[in-house]
């Protein structure tokens, strides 16, 4: 190839690359696999270190990450976060090897890590409290999320010991969240994610924190920037130390005395990969010593003492039989692709969603097609696309219904929502599904009801909608099998304990569309009992602050039908309990409190009360507990060992009370 056409070669993976990385980091919305960005980043690295000359400046090779997005506050990290080098097969990590011996002799050992396919976050402490939290970003600069980091529960807000420093690690979402999340998306219309790590990165990137809080994301913390004074002389000691403090290491860590062991460990997890909770992409290698890694040193990209190994995409081939129907909780019509069985990732699969019907047309699929499957996060079988070359003329074309495969209805579009869904509320699939909600954790927590007792007792004809469910006897549930004499008294015991729940349950319960658990109390709370709330307007609900002019009119037209009137009302008869039992907030113009309508700050270590009592009585009163002091903070109540926020306080003439003004004021 002549220099003419390398430089054209050149620019052209450079704009491809950019445009990729844009899509990615920026938007959330990759359009190519990782293993086809990673193939065309080593062909421009190739290209580039025999032709230096026609290295830019806007190379994607001299980029850590992307473009930051304006929704969030940039921050600098205090030391770069650079990206990985990628091996791709054994004889990449045999010349890695190779690289680090001649650099440091044969007296070293690796760490071998998962490496988790999520979002790479650094964490910021001071005085041992966490204070703030960024994205990678471009390596130098990235996105302030401490807000939504925050609501990771695995990351700890205070660690052991008062240190100053900041910790990198990795925010994913495990697979039963994102299982959960996207069936409910599903639920919803709504375009369901296509892999956990997008998930997870989508919703750190959410500028409401609640919308974080309840995707249930994680973490494993991996390194320190910089060790200071620690006296810590290995990256293995830092992770146990990390680990002491009270941060979540990944435990399935290994230090391998050379490439053979790391060969080995690597081999053991490509098999064993599908067994875990979470999504890894591959596995890092770093060479243990720090002193070693400081010899070795750095690209401009890219650590020379660490390389991590990507696992080959798994794509498997085989024909869609047919296209089964499945109706949701919410009225949503959802095809399933039935295939020939075939293994894929350490699985034999038969069955991969095909969300609706425009995703069926975007990829032409039709049954008796040959269709090529893969595992979307190594979780969700998909249909990647259509072999178009091997079809024989004999391939049907699939139509979805016009009526409900359950009941019949004719089915509708709703405006903006992608999906078809059936909107009568009689029908068999929503109110089997709609039991199984009913009876979950976080709405009437019915132990014992589990999704297969609920769909014997719907086929048994035992019950047909919630409030069944307190009409069940002791002689119907003996007959039902695997049912015993204990198990049968366990769950009467807990369907009556269900009567006294406070209201907010029950509403989430009831499926209302839009309305989820946070909506609930909140209405619960505002209307105190079931009847008040039957009665809203459509204007006394949009005045609420949490709620907005969809969520409204769902709840009104909920209400509107005579079905909902029948089924409180027998809830009712049946002793279910209707009224809001929980503490009422208190209106800021209502209150006398000191509180009441002030922006608080709690800061340190109280000795009394714990944070979350503080708090709770603190907005019981009418006030507001923030994370940050700012011109808006009215109080700063200052623990033992209380840090920067204190010194802040000072500096904007904040009132500071101790934690004995904070009780004399609470009236405790």
């Amino acid at each position: 190839m002549d220099l003419n056409k390398v430089e054209q070669r050149v620019k052209d993976l450079q704009n491809l690359l950019n445009q990729y990385n844009y899509e990615y980091h920026v938007l959330d919305q990759p359009s190519v696999p990782d293993a086809e960005y990673d193939k065309l980043l080593h062909e421009l690295i190739d290209l580039e270190e025999k032709h230096p000359q026609l290295k830019t400046e806007d190379s994607p090779t001299l980029r850590v990450g992307g473009e930051i997005l304006e929704m969030f506050e940039k921050i600098e990290h205090r030391s770069q976060m650079l990206s990985l080098g990628n091996a791709f097969n054994e004889q990449d990590l045999r010349d890695f090897d190779r690289r680090v011996r001649q650099a440091v002799g044969d007296d070293f050992s690796y760490v071998c890590e998962l490496k988790i396919d999520g979002l790479a976050v650094s964490l910021r402490y001071e005085d041992g409290l966490f204070m703030v939290g960024a994205t990678r970003g471009d390596g130098s600069i990235g996105e302030n999320i401490t807000a939504n980091l925050r609501t990771i529960r695995s990351i700890p807000l205070r660690i052991k010991e008062s240190l100053t420093f900041e910790v990198r690690g990795e925010a994913f979402m495990p697979r039963k969240s994102f299982l959960a999340l996207n069936k409910a998306k599903e639920e919803r219309g709504e375009e369901a994610f296509a892999n956990p790590r997008n998930a997870a990165a989508g919703s750190l990137r959410q500028l409401d924190p609640r919308i974080a809080a309840s995707r249930n994301l994680d973490i494993f913390v991996y390194a320190m920037a910089e060790v200071g004074d620690t006296g810590i002389e290995s990256h293995s000691e830092g992770l146990d130390f990390l680990e002491s403090l009270g941060f979540k290491t990944n435990k399935e860590r290994q230090r391998c005395a050379n490439i053979e062991e790391v060969l080995a460990f690597i081999d053991k997890w490509t098999g064993e990969r599908p067994t875990l909770q979470y999504d890894i992409d591959g596995i890092v290698i770093k060479v243990d010593s720090l002193g070693q890694q400081r010899q070795l040193g750095t690209t401009a990209k890219s650590p020379r003492w660490a390389i991590a190994y990507k696992f080959p995409a798994e794509e498997v081939v085989t024909t869609l039989k047919s296209i089964e129907l499945s109706v949701g909780r919410t009225g949503v019509v959802t095809p399933t692709a039935l295939l020939e069985p075939v293994k894929v990732a350490g699985t034999t699969v038969q069955r991969a969603s095909l969300h609706n019907e425009d995703l069926i047309r975007e990829k032409d699929i039709k049954i008796g097609d040959y269709v090529v499957i893969k595992k979307a996060g190594d979780i969700i079988p998909e249909v990647v696309n259509v072999l178009l070359e091997r079809r024989t003329g004999d391939e049907v074309e699939f139509n979805m219904p016009t009526h409900c495969p359950e009941c019949e209805s004719e089915l509708v579009r709703l405006e903006e929502e992608v999906a078809l869904r059936c909107i009568n509320p009689k029908c068999p699939a929503q109110i089997r599904e709609g039991l199984i909600h009913f009876v979950s954790r976080n709405a009437m927590n019915i132990d014992g009801l589990g999704e297969k007792v609920i769909s014997q007792l719907f086929s048994e004809k035992l019950i047909e909608d919630v409030a069944d469910l307190y009409k069940l006897t002791y002689e119907q549930l003996i007959q039902l099998e695997r049912m015993g004499e204990k198990s049968v008294n366990n769950l009467l015991s807990a369907i009556e304990a269900s009567k006294q729940n406070s209201l907010e349950r029950l509403l989430f319960g009831l499926g209302i569309r839009h309305v989820g658990a946070k909506a609930a109390k909140t209405l619960a709370q505002t209307f105190e009992n079931m009847e008040a709330l039957q009665n809203a307007t459509l204007e006394d609900l949009i005045a609420i602050n949490e709620i907005g002019e969809k969520m409204a009119d769902s709840v009104v037209t909920y209400f509107d039908q005579e079905e909902a009137d029948e089924l409180i009302a027998e809830l009712k008869e049946y002793g279910v309990n209707l009224e809001y039992k929980g503490p009422k907030p208190v209106i800021a113009e209502e209150s006398d409190s000191v509180f009441a309508g002030k922006t608080v700050v709690l800061t340190g270590k109280l000795e009394k009360l714990s944070r979350n009592e503080a708090k709770e009585k603190i907005e019981a009163l009418g006030g507001k507990v923030s994370g940050s002091v700012s011109k808006k903070t009215d109080y700063v109540i200052a623990g033992e060992d209380a840090g920067s926020k204190l010194t802040k306080a000072g500096e904007l003439g904040v009132t500071v009370w101790d934690e004995e003004k904070l009780i004399e004021e609470l009236n405790l």
